[in-house]
């Protein structure tokens, strides 16, 4: 029976990302639990400005919303293309990495198809109610072109944050952004605004991960041999390949999660500036289809008018006349400087989480904090809070919130169904999603772990057989 208004949620979704799409896909048939999931977005969407062709998502299609704690489940990427009737050319695709495009396709699906989402519906507000033991959630219901419709409130005992990240740009290059008349531009709009930079007679792509990479490269094939007029820089000391090793991603198991987690703070901030290449690299087929269509542009004699430069830095940035722009530019090992002047810009400065304060800002007396002021997240994903909230049952869980308290495997799509499991698992204080008691061949730290083998794989003794027979 459904709920009156009045009567406390035992979960409350705030955002749908693909994190608590995942959450929202693997609570679906736990048919006791009375969960609902709000969205300001009118329908679900995923990075639309970098959905360039071609380019495929950097995990293996296992890596879905469910898979790897629930095979069987209805919402996996293999029955999407089974209700598409797709899975055979898939199979015969033989692809392990799909497209980005297809990834955001299926999540799409898996959206339209769950009762419990609801989009357009903007949180305004959260408030422990101490005499209820209960969250209030406020939130705005908004019409199609995004105005307010109706006010609404949810009582709940558990919250899911899932809110995302947020384009980051540097601070040299805020100006920029907004200036009328000058394309500057973040990655997570390039398509949008893929005509306009093509239009220009110079572009220049700062940041060199791989959204950098991508971009430069679908640039490329798109201008003209010898008329090129491309710029990549960025701070990073070279266009580095992503840790792709079979042992190296054993960073993204829960095994290597809970090891960070058990770390002290010193050392997990220590750890997090030093992985950057375990999640910040370039795919090595990117970079090989860079060098080669750079490559084929030299068949006929002469280079292409491109200029790739690693270890740079924008120190400052600003408008010549109305449409030019001059980046003032700094080399971070020789410790050089110089100007270059361009006709756009794109910001492939990756995201940062958006910041919880904001919507947790009436919690904020419960909140505990670590040294910097982040707030803490245990071992399952919980807010660390005031007892009088915990105590009552009352929990705030994190997805992709919890990078300096989870490791760099936050906002891997790999951990996503292990991460909702392991949320669904604490809050519902049963299993109903039994998880692995070890994930990794690497053993992080000088804890003995030793090979825990499920009783159904274990060799069973063989009855003798009797004489005579």
């Amino acid at each position: 029976m459904s709920p009156t208004s009045d009567t406390p949620r035992d979960l409350v979704g705030i955002g749908i990302g693909p994190f608590n799409l995942s959450l929202a896909a693997l609570a679906h048939p736990l048919a006791e639990l009375d969960a609902v999931f709000y969205e300001q977005r009118p329908a679900f969407t995923w990075h639309p400005g970098l959905l360039i062709e071609g380019a495929t998502i950097q995990v293996p299609f296992l890596a879905d919303l469910v898979t790897l704690v629930d095979p069987a489940s209805p919402w996996t990427f293999l029955n999407y293309l089974k209700s598409r009737d797709r899975l055979f050319p898939f199979y015969f695709a033989e692809r392990f990495h799909i497209q980005r495009a297809e990834y955001d396709a299926y999540c799409r699906w898996v959206s339209q198809n769950l009762p419990a989402l609801h989009f357009g519906h903007q949180v305004d507000a959260v408030r422990f109610n101490p005499e209820r033991d209960v969250f209030e959630v406020d939130f705005t219901q908004l019409d199609a072109d995004g105005e307010a419709e109706a006010l609404g409130r949810t009582y709940t005992r558990n919250i899911v944050l899932g809110i995302g990240t947020e384009p980051y740009v540097p601070d040299p290059l805020k100006p920029l952004v907004d200036a009328p008349g000058v394309p500057v531009h973040h990655a997570a709009d390039y398509l949008d605004h893929r005509a306009e930079l093509l239009a220009a007679e110079h572009i220049t792509v700062v940041g060199s991960g791989q959204s950098g990479a991508e971009i430069f490269l679908d640039l490329l094939r798109a201008r003209p041999a010898g008329r090129e007029r491309l710029h990549w820089i960025g701070r990073s000391a070279a266009f580095a390949p992503m840790e792709y090793s079979k042992l190296g991603l054993e960073h993204f198991t829960p095994d290597y999660t809970r090891y960070f987690h058990a770390l002290g703070e010193p050392a997990r901030d220590r750890l997090l500036t030093s992985q950057w290449q375990l999640h910040r690299g370039i795919d090595a087929g990117t970079l090989a289809a860079i060098h080669d269509e750079l490559y084929r542009r030299t068949l006929d004699g002469g280079w292409p008018d491109t200029v790739l430069t690693p270890g740079v830095r924008v120190r400052t940035a600003g408008r010549i006349a109305t449409t030019k722009i001059e980046l003032h530019l700094e080399h971070t090992e020789q410790h050089t400087r110089d100007r270059l002047t361009t006709d756009a810009v794109v910001l492939a400065t990756g995201y940062r989480e958006r910041p919880l304060d904001r919507i947790l800002a009436g919690l904020d007396p419960y909140l505990r904090r670590d040294s910097r002021e982040r707030p803490r997240a245990d071992q399952q994903f919980r807010l660390v809070l005031d007892p009088s909230v915990t105590g009552s049952g009352c929990n705030i869980y994190v997805q992709n919130a919890e990078r300096h308290t989870h490791g760099i495997g936050t906002p891997d799509l790999g951990l996503a169904a292990w991460r909702s499991a392991t949320v669904l698992n604490s809050l519902t204080g049963k299993e109903p999603y039994p998880l692995p008691g070890r994930t990794a061949f690497t053993t992080f730290g000088l804890d003995t772990q030793q090979p825990q083998i499920p009783s159904a794989r274990r060799q069973q003794a063989l009855t003798p057989l009797r004489d005579g027979i």
